[in-house]
C-alpha cells in the first residue's frame, strides 16, 4: 500500500545523490508518481546531458508506482493552477498535488515554495531550506 506521492525534486535528489535522498529511497518502494513528474526527471536528465534512452531506462528501473494522467487527475492539476500560480508552481508540480489529493497521501517534495499552500493537501518537505549566515 502507498504511503506517499514523491514530487519531481524527490526522485532528482536521490538520482543525484543530493541531500535528503536517504530519505527518499527508504519510502519511495511505497511511493506513488505521477507520470507528468517521471516526464519531468527525463527531462531533467537528458537536459543534463544523459542520454534520452538511458534517462528512459533510469526511471524505469526506480522502484516506486506509476500513475497514468487521467482526465480527473488532468483537470484536478488545472484547477490547481489559480491558487498556486503565485507561487510558480509546474504542470508537474500541480499533478503530484492532483494524485496526492486524491490517494490522501503526503506530497513529498523538495521545494520550499510548497510550504504553506492552503489546498488541505499534505506536503511533507523532506529536507528543510539552509538559513545563510548574514555577515
Amino acid at each position: 500500500m502507498a504511503e506517499a506521492v514523491l514530487d519531481t525534486s524527490a526522485i532528482l535528489a536521490v538520482l543525484l545523490d543530493e541531500p535528503g535522498a536517504d530519505h527518499v529511497a527508504a519510502i519511495m518502494p511505497r511511493s506513488l508518481v505521477s507520470v507528468a513528474n517521471e516526464a519531468e526527471v527525463v527531462t531533467v536528465l537528458v537536459r543534463n546531458g544523459t542520454e534520452p534512452e538511458r534517462a528512459v531506462q533510469t526511471v524505469l528501473n526506480l522502484a516506486y508506482d506509476v500513475v497514468e494522467l487521467d482526465a480527473g487527475l488532468a483537470r484536478r492539476a488545472g484547477m490547481l493552477w489559480r491558487e498556486t500560480k503565485p507561487r510558480g508552481l509546474s504542470l508537474g508540480d500541480r499533478c503530484c498535488l492532483a494524485l496526492a489529493e486524491r490517494e490522501k497521501l503526503p506530497a513529498i517534495t523538495a521545494d520550499q515554495h510548497w510550504a504553506g499552500l492552503e489546498l488541505g493537501i499534505e506536503v511533507r518537505l523532506f529536507r528543510s531550506s539552509r538559513k545563510r549566515r548574514s555577515s
